[in-house]
């Protein structure tokens, strides 16, 4: 594992491996750019130089690969990937605090960032990639997560706080009638976008097991609130989160390509705004592959561990991508007894609430396709024998079909595996001699 890089040298490397490609004419911010990424979803990412009315370049599709995301990681496989995020989770190191480092500037507000707006039907210009690190008031708790923010003004953003870690300490600044000091980082080494999506317990700071994943070479600088930010950040907002103050923040189109609720969500007031002088502006195209990557592969992890002490061997667990790489589950395991599968299926669903489906397979069904998970489904599932439905619990807002207001959903495991009563000879697919696979 290499030490950690700037977003920007990141790109330069994929670029060096013919995994980017770079746009050089002149392109619009305003659903443009995201047609580009989407066009080259889960192939390449995408630097767009000149973005129509701004100087900071775009970049984007940056972890829409699985084998880039592993090599951030330094693994080669599912569990050597698995095993290294909870590894880093469980053994956080502290970061090293330095000085405000060489080549930042200050910018006049939030304008003059190329922030898209990216499908229709979205209520404004949307910030997708913003790590927010906020400190416990009159605690020492520190926490970074991601969350989505929709350009008000110059000055002001509403941010989408789900009831986790940020949360709390915004409620709790509340209650103390203080607001909330916040630092944001737009485009920061990839370790830590893998770590502040990962939601380790509170009090585990994501900036320190981003550390872990990167060897301990991530250091860091205290802004002007006293809160760390990461030394490689391209770009970094200062600011406050309001504690009187709210907007309607949605539509947007979250990770399930379907417009969200409008709500009433908290405005972070920006009181400085630093970039690097040689800056990329980081966007993730909401519901394409890296945003499903960065948000499902945490939960694959702690899926794998779950499932793993239930099982005599987890080979591979996916939220597929046509599940949103959220609500669907394959898990491809080995058994000794046939109560393995449903099993592997509860303790899927323990590991991740908002999973919807969970389909347990056997070692030989490729889960990163389709259809062999569809034919296992039709070879190797009774509907009467394998099938779980559980009602009454919780889901996720992600799912337009949930009960939006009580989070109630039912769930649906699916035993597709091999029954150990039949010949197993009679399940596999036969071969043609010679052939390569």
């Amino acid at each position: 594992m290499s030490a950690v890089r700037r977003l920007r040298q990141f790109a330069e490397e994929l670029e060096g491996k013919g995994l980017l490609e770079r746009v050089s004419k002149p392109v619009s911010t305003e659903y443009e750019c995201a047609r580009v990424l989407k066009e080259y979803d889960g192939k390449k990412a995408v630097l767009f130089e000149r973005p129509v009315g701004y100087e900071i370049p775009i970049v984007g599709n940056v972890l829409t690969r699985r084998d880039v995301l592993y090599s951030v990681l330094g693994a080669s496989s599912d569990a050597e990937a698995f095993s290294k995020l909870l590894h880093a989770m469980s053994n956080p190191q502290p970061l090293k605090i330095e000085g405000l480092p060489t080549g930042f500037r200050s910018l006049d507000g939030i304008e003059a960032l190329p922030v898209l707006k990216s499908f229709a039907g979205e209520a404004g210009r949307y910030i997708t990639s913003a790590v927010v690190i906020a400190r416990e008031p009159g605690g020492e708790a520190l926490n970074a997560s991601i969350h989505r923010m929709l350009v008000l003004d110059r000055k002001h953003l509403a941010v989408r706080i789900v009831p986790r870690h940020l949360y709390a300490m915004y409620a709790k600044a509340q209650r103390e009638g203080v607001d909330l000091p916040v630092a944001v980082v737009i485009g920061a080494p990839p370790e830590v976008y893998v770590a502040a999506a990962a939601s380790p317990p509170y009090g585990v700071f994501e900036l320190e097991v981003a550390n872990a994943l990167a060897g301990g070479t991530l250091a860091a600088f205290e802004v002007d609130n006293g809160l760390p930010v990461p030394v490689s950040s391209e770009v970094v907002l200062v600011g406050r989160i309001r504690r009187d103050l709210e907007a309607p923040e949605g539509p947007f189109v979250d990770i399930a390509g379907t417009l969200d609720e409008v709500r009433a969500q908290p405005v972070l007031e920006v009181e400085r705004v630093l970039v690097r002088e040689d800056a990329y502006y980081y966007a993730i195209l909401q519901s394409g592959r890296e945003h499903m990557l960065l948000m499902g592969f945490p939960r694959e992890a702690a899926i794998w561990d779950s499932v793993r002490r239930v099982v005599p061997r987890v080979k591979a667990v996916r939220l597929v991508p046509g599940g949103c790489g959220w609500l669907i589950a394959a898990l491809s395991i080995s058994k000794d007894v046939d109560g393995d599968a449903k099993n592997a299926i509860l303790a899927a669903f323990a590991a991740h609430p908002s999973l919807k489906i969970a389909i347990a397979v056997d070692e030989d069904i490729d889960v990163d396709d389709p259809n062999d998970l569809l034919w296992a489904l039709a070879t190797r599932m009774q509907p009467h024998e394998d099938l779980m439905i559980l009602t009454g619990l919780r889901g996720s807002s992600l799912d337009p079909s949930a009960d939006q207001m009580t989070l109630s959903t039912s769930k649906l495991g699916i035993d597709a595996t091999i029954p150990l009563s039949k010949d197993r000879g009679k399940f596999l697919k036969a071969s043609i001699p010679g052939e390569t696979r």
